[in-house]
């Protein structure tokens, strides 16, 4: 496979060994699949959020970050969302990957026991030099905010 980097994950719950390690669905996905560590099933409901546990930690290689992202398939059919999505992990982070959903929807939505709840993607992260101008380079759009390109 290229672009491959390799992931360190550690439980961090007893008795959720059963749960799959987050892994790509098809060979061109982009996002890992994290899932739910839940004892029992938990309802998520109407117009709520919730911290959602994954019973893993990571360890992220210096200089990327851990992208956390809501499934397409959870949103469009049950309008289920990451509330900071995308949320990021970051590199010196080591405590419990908790998923923050959103029910967006009308209903209740239930969350079983290794439940496929977000998408974890890899990024390069590029740490800058911060300096104050005076003047910035001009573009066609300028100061053009919200709505000015069409």
């Amino acid at each position: 496979m290229q672009n491959s980097l390799k992931i360190k994950f550690k439980r961090v719950k007893e008795g959720f060994d059963d749960i799959p390690l987050p892994g790509y669905t098809t060979e061109g996905a982009a996002g890992m699949d994290v899932r739910a560590a839940v004892a029992e099933p938990f309802t998520l409901t109407q117009g709520s959020f919730s911290m959602i546990p994954t019973g893993l930690a990571v360890e992220i290689p210096a200089g990327y970050e851990i992208q956390v992202r809501a499934r397409s398939g959870l949103a469009v059919k049950y309008g289920i969302g990451v509330l900071n999505g995308p949320g990021t992990i970051d590199e010196d982070y080591r405590g419990e990957i908790n998923i923050i959903l959103f029910n967006f929807s009308k209903n209740d939505f239930v969350i079983n026991r290794g439940e496929r709840i977000a998408q974890l993607v890899i990024s390069k992260v590029y740490r800058v030099e911060v300096e104050l101008s005076d003047k910035l380079s001009d573009t066609v759009r300028g100061e053009g905010g919200f709505g000015s390109t069409g």
